[in-house]
């Protein structure tokens, strides 16, 4: 509906025809400007994002094997087309080189640039030594030369793309796939997973927290289950992509062989035709084991990302279809100047690397009500404080605070689902979602067991004893504080602390000041089978009616970032 709405005359990325008559057009078109394809990538990459969300948005039991496989195929040959087209656009700049020479140098050299590119392009006119290194003022991206390419016909283009259509090359290529075009899943098996999903939605919504930890817990049992089966990576040149993540988008570095020029002769331009662009080999392929020298190459890092820790340089191995680090040495990161300098002994495609778990576990969360059907979720890690506002079941990112700093500002403030505040978080470099296997690299306790039952509870966070050194409870039960106030949105000053073992829950006599942990109860206190009878007891009228009318949408969007965050089991 919303793209019927648009009538921007842009295919629906869904209807194979549509998606197949836009790529055959674009093939066939000859106007291969650089301009002009930088313009017409904007829409290819909006229409990969389109499938890209409806794979992940789109629950199990509405949408089909089939549907899954031409989504996917669609988006490879997107990809695909869109890197064709660059590299067209490379061989028609390089054949008017001398249109774009630099006068001091009688080289080429261009920048053309926009939000979701940069593309850099040295043509080595003059063929000599002294000018083998360039800096491309603009980006500040530069490299310096090996002398034996300095005196060739070479070209070396530098194209960063903002995003990354290398990486799920990898994803798609290894054994234990569990996409759903490698796994037959039964109708059983669709049919639970989406009970689990249907049920978390349908429970009653007390105050502004709801969680499902039995659902949770059988989410990650069953991740846990798969990952069972995982290979180990036992080179340590291979980029473990469970572990670490790549920010920043993708660097494709290569030496070209230079075309042949334009020729003015009279009232005519003459150029000789060539198939396709190639590549320049270095070191030569017939070359036996002779030593060449290195390349040196220098990055300036986008300033819209976040690099907590000096990034994991790592270039693309196409046989192996994987990222390796082997091949690329000296490395310098300047913190400050974000940039990155290096060697390489060929020319590579680079990306830099972040750990993706650098950010867990947790420090602090707390979900603090901000109006009717309106929330506010803070999660504090070693690095950054970042606050996330929801509201129905969209959210909107609040701020991102880095040493006392606000940053990021350019993804604030702007609505979006749960999925796709995700996606953009992760982009920039500041990852608080675990993934399938972030059990494995992140040092966690277990507060919650196969037993426990559905919790609810109101204005929530966590309590000082979850981080206690207190194993038995840390492993039994799951101790949390919850205001019964009137839920406002200004301050909440009635704070208890209950604990749920699972069958039965309680109030406690301790409070968040408590020196030690005890299981003594507060008198006169009953226990109930579920939190949310025992929280029951407690609350306001007031408290209970403004829960009990929470819309399902902020239920839904609540729980969303709750399960994609992990808080319970992250802190």
């Amino acid at each position: 509906w919303e793209h019927y709405l648009s009538c921007d005359g842009s295919p629906d990325p869904t209807v194979l025809k549509e998606i197949n008559t836009f790529m055959s057009l674009w093939r066939e078109d000859q106007n291969e400007d650089i301009q002009l394809v930088m313009e017409k990538g904007e829409q290819v990459l909006k229409l990969i994002e389109k499938l890209q969300f409806l794979l992940l948005d789109t629950p199990p039991n509405e949408i089909t094997e089939k549907e899954t496989v031409q989504y996917q195929e669609s988006i490879m040959e997107l990809q695909n087309l869109l890197h064709q087209k660059y590299n067209r656009a490379t061989e028609n700049l390089l054949k008017t080189a001398t249109v774009h020479e630099d006068p001091d140098t009688g080289n080429m050299q261009a920048v053309i640039k926009d939000k979701n590119v940069t593309f850099c392009i040295w043509a080595n006119l003059k063929k000599k030594v002294r000018f083998k290194n360039h800096m491309f003022s603009d980006v500040q991206h530069g490299f310096d030369l090996p002398k034996s390419l300095a005196v060739s016909s070479v070209a070396v283009r530098i194209l960063h793309t903002h995003y990354d259509h290398v990486s799920p090359l990898w994803l798609q290529h290894k054994e234990n796939s569990n996409s759903i075009a490698d796994i037959n899943e039964t109708e059983e098996d669709i049919e639970k997973k989406s009970e689990i999903l249907d049920k978390a939605s349908q429970g009653i919504w007390l105050g502004f927290f709801f969680c499902s930890v039995t659902e949770l817990l059988i989410l990650i049992l069953l991740q846990e289950e798969r990952s069972e089966n995982r290979k180990a990576i036992t080179d340590e040149s291979i980029v473990d992509l469970q572990q670490f993540v790549p920010v920043g988008g993708v660097y494709h570095i290569d030496a070209l062989q230079l075309p042949p020029q334009v020729k003015e002769i009279k009232d005519w331009s003459m150029v000789e035709l060539q198939d396709r662009l190639e590549s320049y080999s270095y070191p030569p392929e017939d070359a036996e084991d002779a030593t060449h020298p290195p390349l040196w190459i220098t990055l300036r890092l986008p300033d819209n990302v976040m690099y907590f820790e000096d990034p994991v340089i790592a270039r693309w191995d196409a046989a192996g279809q994987q990222w390796r680090t082997d091949g690329i040495s000296n490395i310098t990161y300047a913190r400050q100047e974000k940039s990155i300098s290096f060697e390489m002994g060929a020319f590579y495609t680079v990306a830099l690397f972040q750990n993706a778990h650098l950010n867990m576990p947790y420090q602090a969360w707390e979900l603090q009500p901000t109006g009717t059907d309106e929330a506010l979720l803070t999660v504090s890690t070693g690095f950054a404080m970042i606050q996330i506002q929801i509201k129905d079941n969209q959210c909107m990112l609040s701020s991102v605070v880095v040493e006392e700093k606000d940053v990021l500002s350019h993804i604030t403030g702007k609505w979006t689902s749960p999925i796709g505040l995700r996606a953009v978080l992760k982009k920039a470099g500041v990852n608080i979602f675990p993934g399938e296997y972030s059990h494995k690299y992140v040092s966690v306790n277990k507060k919650v067991s196969a037993r426990v039952d559905v919790l609810f509870c109101f204005f929530f966070s966590p309590t000082y004893f979850l981080t206690s050194t207190c194993l038995y409870f840390l492993t039994f039960a799951l101790a949390l504080q919850a205001a019964l106030a009137e839920l406002t949105a200004d301050s909440v000053k009635d704070w208890c602390l209950y604990m749920f073992n699972g069958q039965k829950a309680q109030k406690l006599k301790i409070s968040e000041t408590s020196e030690a942990f005890s299981e003594e109860l507060e008198e006169g206190t009953e226990f109930h089978s579920t939190l949310y009878h025992t929280l029951k007891d407690f609350a306001s009228k007031d408290a209970i009616a403004k829960v009990e009318a929470a819309n399902f949408l902020f239920i839904d969007g609540v729980y969303q970032l709750l399960l994609a965050t992990q808080v319970l089991t992250y802190s």
